[in-house]
């Protein structure tokens, strides 16, 4: 699990809360936020980024991933994720979903810290291993 503080955890999900204030979704106005925390202390951010083709739609978790990985990082031990509709508090915990399990398990692996936020005092942690058991990763096809 995790190393980082209650505090640091604080701010990450804070940095995932700004984050969704930028998301662009016209068709659901379901907001989401992520922030990634890497391990040389970089945090990168994503927000949701909706099309009305659907398919070429990107999630907040994903955008952080990539933005990363577009500059070179690929080593990570967090992000926190947050989501609500549109002026609205989650009553539940946004985790990520199917794909952007599969394209943090790529490059985070399972040992990953995922936290799923309300609020920054209101969340909950799991490994992505657990959100993903049996994940399949780079092992599996080389």
């Amino acid at each position: 699990m995790t190393q980082l503080t209650p505090e640091q955890k604080r701010e990450l999900i804070c940095q995932a809360l700004q984050a969704r204030q930028k998301a662009v979704a016209p068709y659901s106005n379901f907001l989401v936020g992520a922030a990634l925390l890497a391990k040389n202390g970089t945090v990168y951010t994503g927000c949701n980024i909706e099309n009305a083709a659907f398919s070429p739609t990107n999630c907040a978790e994903r955008t952080a991933l990539f933005k990363a990985v577009s500059e070179g990082v690929t080593e990570f031990t967090d992000i926190a994720v947050v989501g609500s509709r549109r002026g609205e508090i989650n009553e539940l915990v946004s985790a990520p979903c199917g794909v952007c399990r599969q394209a943090l398990f790529e490059f985070c692996g399972p040992e990953l810290n995922v936290i799923m936020a309300k609020t920054a005092d209101d969340y909950i942690e799991m490994s992505l291993g657990e959100l993903l058991p049996l994940g399949f990763g780079p092992r599996n096809v080389l």
